[in-house]
């Protein structure tokens, strides 16, 4: 695809009234918000920074992210979208020509699927499904119904990012044999233990529990904190995971592993949240071995970055991260160094505009976007088999053409989920 100029996703006065009216009505695109948390409104101020867009309609369980999404078009736009609770009543609506897809990880898949059944194009935040067989889903309903499906990981249009994976797929660092990446965040965790009580007033508690297994509303596996609980997410590994394994694989291509082996567990953390804060994952790749490692609460990751990846090769070292990239030779190699720093008023590297207007225009172009449902999957899945090796506690062997674990049922029967009932998928 043609790579997108720079004045087209650094338009920031796109919003303005003034702007929107220069767009004719036949290239105008409406879209449906389904989950208006913080994820979902920085989507909402993204998409609606680009003129030919419109919000049809705002869609969460709970009534005050919707007054916030709400609050969002009415000062960029000076229109208040339709409200819904109900996703599939937004999904519907013939007004809607997209779909953006921004809630807890385990309500990823039915949205996504049924908006594909509907005609809908959508953009879902990463990772593309709680399970890997909701991901293989997601991509035989995007194929099936020929729609552009895009996954929000969005360094994957960062322009330093795309440099770097450039750099490593010269061949100048050599035989890449040891790929690391890392996050180190020392800003989430210790939640405490809250005891159950009420949903807020305002909320769908059922509905926001939708396929997931029925528990006792605790203000800690809601919102934000649900990607630390085993039904709704995958802690670390499936979050920051997915985007940095997201740029290893980008550069290293998509051969499947052969073997994953993790271990970690709470070793710090004291509050009743479920995923380890500590864990490092091995991938035996057929040519190269990648290594993956958390730490919640502390840490300062390789070279004091706390997050970030190291690709080396037998010429050199490449470190990269959402400051910039380096690169550190081998002693008494030939290659030079290299360093390239992102300043702060460079828009490459936030990345979501660029990859909002790519998935934008492939919706009209009917083109495969970057971050595509295929690689997307791929991507997802190497990040679940991190947590599939870590919960079975054994080393495993993955089947890539049949999607499963070889040899553990444990690990194998948490390649899907059983919904809970009504809901299927």
């Amino acid at each position: 695809m043609k790579r997108l100029s720079r004045r087209v996703f650094l338009t920031s006065a796109a919003a303005s009234g003034a702007l929107r009216t220069a767009v004719a009505p036949s290239d105008r695109m409406r879209f449906g918000l389904v989950g208006s948390g913080g994820m979902g409104r920085g989507l909402l101020t993204h998409f609606l920074a680009n003129p030919e867009v419109d919000c049809a309609a705002i869609c969460d369980v709970d009534d005050a992210q919707i007054a916030k999404g709400l609050a969002i078009v009415e000062k960029l736009r000076q229109t208040r979208p339709d409200t819904v609770k109900d996703f599939r009543r937004l999904i519907e609506r013939k007004d809607v020509d997209v779909v953006v897809v921004a809630t807890p990880d385990h309500w990823h898949a039915l949205p996504t699927v049924y908006a594909c059944q509907t005609g809908k194009d959508v953009y879902v935040e990463k990772p593309l499904a709680a399970t890997i067989w909701e991901g293989r889903k997601i991509v035989e309903a995007a194929q099936r119904h020929q729609r552009v499906v895009q996954m929000g990981t969005q360094w994957r249009s960062g322009a330093h990012f795309r440099e770097a994976v450039e750099f490593v797929q010269s061949g100048k660092l050599g035989k890449i044999r040891q790929v690391r990446a890392w996050a180190y965040l020392d800003w989430v965790g210790g939640y405490g233990h809250p005891p159950d009580s009420d949903p807020p007033g305002g909320v769908d508690y059922d509905m926001w529990l939708g396929p997931a297994p029925k528990r006792p509303f605790n203000k800690n596996r809601f919102h934000f904190n649900f990607r630390w609980f085993w039904d709704y997410a995958g802690g670390l590994m499936t979050d920051w995971g997915v985007h940095l394994l997201n740029l290893a694989l980008w550069a290293m291509g998509h051969t499947p592993p052969r073997t994953v082996s993790s271990s970690g567990g709470k070793f710090v953390v004291d509050d009743n949240t479920e995923t380890p804060d500590t864990q490092t994952t091995v991938y035996d790749f057929p040519s190269y071995t990648l290594v993956w490692e958390h730490q919640i609460l502390g840490g300062v990751g390789l070279g004091g970055r706390p997050h970030g990846l190291s690709f080396s090769g037998g010429e050199g070292t490449l470190i990269l991260d959402t400051k910039g990239w380096e690169v550190i030779p081998e002693a008494k190699k030939p290659l030079g160094s290299f360093k390239r720093t992102v300043s702060p008023d460079d828009r490459g590297f936030d990345g979501r505009p660029a990859h909002i207007r790519n998935f934008l225009e492939c919706a009209r172009t009917r083109q495969q976007p970057v971050e595509n449902p295929e690689v997307a999957h791929f991507v997802a899945t190497v990040a679940h088999l991190g947590n599939l090796a870590f919960r079975s506690g054994a080393k495993l062997t993955w089947d890539a053409q049949q999607e499963r674990v070889v040899d553990n049922p444990k690990a194998d029967a948490l390649v899907r989920v059983s919904y809970r009932a009504p809901w299927a998928l």
